[in-house]
């Protein structure tokens, strides 16, 4: 049982990282705190290029409940994962949120604003544009190969 009272078979992020479920997307790069995936491709076969997602491989519901370790696993692979989106993608910003709201297991939100999105589009609505660069499977998954080199970085090379 999970510290949510969930069972963790049955938390969709836990499932996910199983390969499993609707949520389960290409994973970006992993060690033995967290599992960095990109948002899967949707219904129309596409997904915005640079929407990622930091979760503790250990199921917890939320940032408090993170050890010293994972938390200072999880602000090192975020600040890696803005680096290499900024890197390989055109952006005006990186962004990250955690709220924890539709699923009670730590996850952050990393994603890219892409050069041009107009201001209508707020903060974190910049996926929602329809001139946000999308990509199929591949795409996704060539873009998933480029970024995973800067996430395997010895932390004695920063």
């Amino acid at each position: 049982m999970g510290m949510d009272g969930l069972p963790e078979q049955e938390c969709l992020i836990c499932r996910k990282h199983r390969g499993e479920g609707p949520l389960a997307g290409p994973v970006v790069w992993e060690d033995e705190y967290l599992v960095v995936t990109h948002r899967p491709v949707g219904e129309d076969g596409t997904a915005v290029l640079g929407y990622l997602f930091v979760e503790s491989r250990r199921h917890v519901p939320c940032l408090a409940d993170l050890t010293d370790s994972e938390a200072a696993a999880a602000g090192r692979t975020v600040r890696r994962v803005a680096q290499a989106l900024r890197a390989e993608l055109a952006t005006d910003f990186v962004f990250s949120a955690i709220a924890g709201m539709s699923q009670a297991h730590f996850h952050q939100h990393v994603f890219a604003r892409h050069a041009g999105t107009p201001a209508e589009y707020g903060w974190m609505a910049g996926d929602q544009w329809p001139g946000a660069p999308r990509g199929t499977t591949a795409a996704v998954a060539d873009l998933c190969g480029r970024l995973r080199p800067y996430l395997g970085k010895d932390s004695a090379q920063d």
